[in-house]
C-alpha cells in the first residue's frame, strides 16, 4: 500500500500500480529516507519528479510544501495513475501546484524550465539514469543550490563538479548530487 508519509496530505492512501513490473514504486522506507535527506530543502521549491511512475515522490514533495511539482512519465498507464493519486490529495493541493506531462525524460529535459530538486527513479537495468543525468547537466536544468536525487540498484559514479553522497537502504541506493561550489 502506498501512502503519503508526512505533511498536509499525511496518511492519504495512494493507488498502487498493478503488479506487472512496468511501474516500480519506491518503498516507504526509501521514500522516508529521501525526504529526511532533503527535509529542509523542499518547502517553496520547484520539484521535477522524472520517471514519476505512481507519482508518490512528487506527491510527498507537494505534501511537504513544494511550490510546484512537475510529474513526468512516458507510460500512459503511469500518467493515469499519477492523475488518480493527485486527485486523492486534491483537497490539500492547488491545481496551480502541479503539472503532469506524458513525455520521455530526455525530450522533457530540453524544455526551458529549471528546478530546485530533481528526483530520478528510472526503470532499473536501463541506461536512462545516465541519459537523464547527462541531459540535466548539458541543458542546465538545475537552479543554483539545487539537488539531484537518484534511486538506483547500485551506487552511481561521481559527476564532475558535483558533491556526491550515497546512502544504502536494503537493495536500493540513493545518490544525492549537489554542486561542489554550492556545497563548499
Amino acid at each position: 500500500m502506498l501512502r503519503v508519509v508526512s505533511g498536509t496530505a499525511k496518511g492519504r492512501k495512494l493507488i498502487s500500480p498493478p503488479d506487472d513490473g512496468r511501474i516500480r514504486p519506491t518503498t516507504d522506507r526509501v521514500k522516508e529516507a529521501i525526504f529526511d535527506i532533503i527535509q529542509f530543502d523542499v518547502e517553496g521549491r520547484k520539484v521535477l519528479d522524472l520517471f514519476a511512475g505512481s507519482g508518490q515522490l512528487g506527491i510527498e514533495a507537494l505534501s511537504r510544501g513544494a511550490k510546484i511539482v512537475a510529474f513526468v512519465d512516458e507510460n500512459s498507464d503511469a500518467i493515469k495513475l499519477i492523475r488518480q493519486n493527485v486527485e486523492k490529495c486534491a483537497s490539500v493541493f492547488s491545481e496551480l501546484q502541479y503539472y503532469i506531462y506524458q513525455s520521455d525524460a530526455v525530450s522533457f529535459l530540453k524544455r526551458k524550465e529549471k528546478y530546485d530538486i530533481i528526483i530520478l527513479d528510472p526503470p532499473y537495468m536501463t541506461n536512462l539514469m545516465k541519459k537523464a543525468l547527462d541531459a540535466i547537466i548539458t541543458v542546465d536544468k538545475l537552479e543554483f543550490g539545487g539537488i539531484i536525487i537518484c534511486e538506483s540498484p547500485k551506487p552511481l559514479e561521481e559527476l564532475d563538479g558535483y558533491f556526491r553522497k550515497v546512502y544504502k537502504y536494503g537493495k536500493t541506493y540513493v545518490t544525492v548530487f549537489k554542486s561542489e561550489e554550492q556545497s563548499a
